[in-house]
């Protein structure tokens, strides 16, 4: 019978933060794909796991891919974790778990700490709606370029960023996106863990007087589109549209004029007020 490949997450800083699931999963399996056995066996000692290892990174990832697969057909349970986090996730990965199941072999996911998740739960910032974007390209052009594709992204943005880049990448941020609030995350759940939060221009004022070490998360806040003015607006064309969404979303008219003000940006309240005027005015 083929193994099974568990996806393991594993700490991001504090060492205690794994899970009861996870550590029994690290205890049982007969390998332990890392992308750093090194940093892996810092952890693996803390917890008194003793399993052979074998280094698995973005730079062995074709050839040893071969190899665990080899072991997954002969029926070895393997475990794939990366340095700190869930794997797969701006991280080595994808293509082992890519390869098991086009191979039909099974894979589990032991879920558990990730950077930009943590990162964002303490933000303050939306968090119904975000887009993660992983690390920020290193070239200029190619950032830049990236940033002006989301001037309208209206969902909460997420980058990782290396500690040498930070402060050119802050500098984009505000010329591209503009006067926008930032949180901005680093050494989380460590003795250094540093949470900032204020404007672009606060956050490249702070960091260049307190250089940092290890990367951090980018969490920027999402643009807001203009309000629309009521007067503006055709009360049938509005009324068409609730009654559309109504029935599309299966719904009801609150919860559609909730979310047509949101859309427009523009008040719940006085958008009732202005469908409920429009239904009068056809009554007379």
């Amino acid at each position: 019978m083929p193994g099974i490949l568990y996806v393991v997450a594993t700490p991001i800083g504090n060492l205690e933060d794994i899970t009861l699931r996870a550590l029994k999963i690290l205890k049982e399996v007969d390998l332990i794909a890392c992308e750093d056995t090194r940093q892996t066996a810092k952890l693996l000692s803390h917890h008194q796991i003793r399993k052979p290892t074998t280094s698995y990174h973005e730079h062995n990832e074709t050839a040893k891919a071969d190899f665990l697969l080899r072991q997954l057909e002969a029926g070895k349970n393997l475990a794939l974790v990366t340095d700190s986090g869930t794997p797969c996730i701006s991280d080595p990965g994808y293509r082992i778990v890519r390869a098991a199941l086009e191979h039909g072999l099974k894979t589990v996911p032991i879920p558990g700490p990730c950077a930009f998740i943590a990162a964002l739960s303490v933000s303050g910032r939306p968090s119904d709606a975000f887009i993660f974007l992983g690390f920020l390209p290193a070239k200029k052009n190619s950032r830049r370029g990236l940033l002006q594709a989301l001037q309208k992204e209206p969902r909460t943005l997420i980058f990782y960023e290396a500690p040498g880049r930070l402060l050119q990448s802050l500098t984009d941020l505000e010329e591209i996106l503009g006067p926008r609030h930032i949180t901005v995350s680093r050494e989380m759940t460590k003795i250094h863990e540093e949470f900032f939060f204020g404007t672009l221009n606060e956050a490249r004022d702070h960091f260049s007087h307190n250089p940092v070490k290890g990367e951090v998360v980018l969490i920027v806040e999402k643009t807001y589109p203009e309000s629309v003015s009521l007067d503006s607006l055709d009360s049938r064309d509005l009324q068409l549209k609730l009654d559309e969404m109504v029935t599309r979303e299966n719904i009801s008219k609150n919860e559609a004029v909730r979310l047509l003000s949101r859309q427009l940006n523009t008040s719940r309240r006085g958008l009732y007020q202005l469908l409920v005027s429009q239904k009068q005015e056809r009554k007379n």
